[in-house]
Formats: structure tokens, C-alpha cells, sequence
């Protein structure tokens, strides 16, 4: 398992105040907690943030975080992230400590691999569900899970249980969970109703009636 190392700073301030001023000075507020132990709060530079999270594991990296004015390293995960709806930057972050043999459960993103047959015929893919719930030694929590996608067709659709998931996870969502489906272009949807329609109302209109008299009088005349 590969050592991601988090430096981070013991702060004082806590509540919302002391959070916003570390944030117009730079700096992600957040707190570390776990073990029964009482929260520590802290903060931490954005680009060790990012620095750490930017491995093979990505958010579910097992961390190796150190207070700047101590030696020994706290083994966390990342528990929750608060970002910016504006900016997506984060503005705050939680991090829980656990054991190399603890067993958590963790939401992990869906990729979507290889191009619909469907897509080839002029169908759109409609992503439903973009993350499913997985649980596993923190060792084995992985950033992604994938689903091939390229045989799917017009109307077929990928399911939780069509995902490529590693023996030592188990997935917690209903296996018939829908990912994704492949669906018809909105304007084609529109004008195969319209046709139906057209198709429909030629079936139930009656009949031109037969004028009867029409033929005698041209005879007559």
C-alpha cells in the first residue's frame, strides 16, 4: 500500500467565524476524529490537499497525516468533503482514523467504459446513477468501479449487477439498480409519436361514403 503523507496545523478557533477566516487566509478548515478519541480540529494548504489526493487512490486514499508540531502519523480517510457550489473548491474536510483492518463502507464513483452500440445507431446515453455504495478493508476501497457500456443498444440499459467488481468488495446497492440507459434523441422520440399518431387517426377515420344516385344521374344525363 502506497504512503500518502497529509501535513497538516493544529487551529484553536472553532464555529464558523474561525472557519472563515482560515479560508480568507488560504487554508481548508477541517477536523480529524476516530478511535473513541475526541475531534481535533486543524487545517490544511490547499495544494497538500490536492497533492494527496492525487494518487492512484484518489479520495479513498489512506493517509498518513502529521501535525506540524508533532512526529506521530494518524492513519485516516477521507470522511466528507464540503466544496464551494460556485468555485467547487473544498472548504472543508473531515477526516476519520482507522486501522489497516478496519472494514468501512464508502460511496465510489461509476465509470462508464466503451461506446454504446446504441450511441453508434443515433441513441444518447442517459447516466442515472453515477455512484454506488461499496464495503471493504479501507486498503481496498478503490477510487472507481467500472461498467462496459458497448454492447448496450436502443432501450438496453447497465445495472449494479453489470459491474466489474475485485472478490474482497462487497456492493451494497440492489444489484438491479439501473447505471445507465441507452435512449432514443429527444427529436426522434417526438417524431415516432408524431407518426404513431398519424398512423392511429388514418386507422379510425371512416370511409369515404359511396354516393348512391350519383351514377343514375349521369347516366340520365
Amino acid at each position: 500500500m502506497e504512503k500518502v503523507k497529509l501535513v497538516v496545523q493544529h487551529r484553536e478557533a472553532a464555529g464558523s467565524r474561525g472557519a472563515r477566516r482560515l479560508r480568507r487566509e488560504g487554508r481548508i478548515p477541517g477536523v480529524l476524529y476516530g478511535h473513541g478519541k475526541p475531534a481535533t480540529l486543524l487545517s490544511v494548504e490547499p495544494a497538500a490537499l490536492r497533492a494527496a489526493l492525487s494518487t492512484g487512490a484518489g479520495t479513498h486514499a489512506v493517509l498518513e497525516v502529521i501535525f506540524e508540531d508533532q512526529k506521530k502519523a494518524h492513519r485516516a480517510i477521507v470522511k466528507e468533503m464540503e466544496l464551494d457550489r460556485v468555485k467547487h473548491t473544498v472548504t472543508h474536510i473531515d477526516l476519520e482514523e482507522v486501522r489497516l483492518d478496519q472494514v468501512v463502507e464508502s460511496r465510489v464513483a461509476v465509470r462508464f467504459e466503451g461506446t454504446a452500440k446504441g450511441v453508434k445507431m443515433g441513441g444518447m446515453v442517459d447516466e442515472v446513477s453515477r455512484e454506488v455504495t461499496v464495503k471493504g478493508l479501507v486498503t481496498d476501497i478503490p477510487e472507481h468501479l467500472v461498467v462496459d457500456i458497448a454492447d448496450l443498444g436502443i432501450g438496453d440499459a447497465a445495472h449494479v449487477s453489470d459491474l466489474q467488481v475485485p472478490e474482497e468488495l462487497e456492493v451494497l446497492d440492489d444489484p438491479e439498480l439501473v447505471l445507465c440507459s441507452v435512449l432514443l434523441p429527444r427529436k426522434a422520440e417526438v417524431e415516432e409519436v408524431a407518426e404513431e399518431g398519424v398512423e392511429e387517426a388514418a386507422e379510425e377515420a371512416p370511409a369515404e361514403p359511396e354516393i348512391i344516385g350519383r351514377h343514375k344521374e349521369e347516366e340520365a344525363e
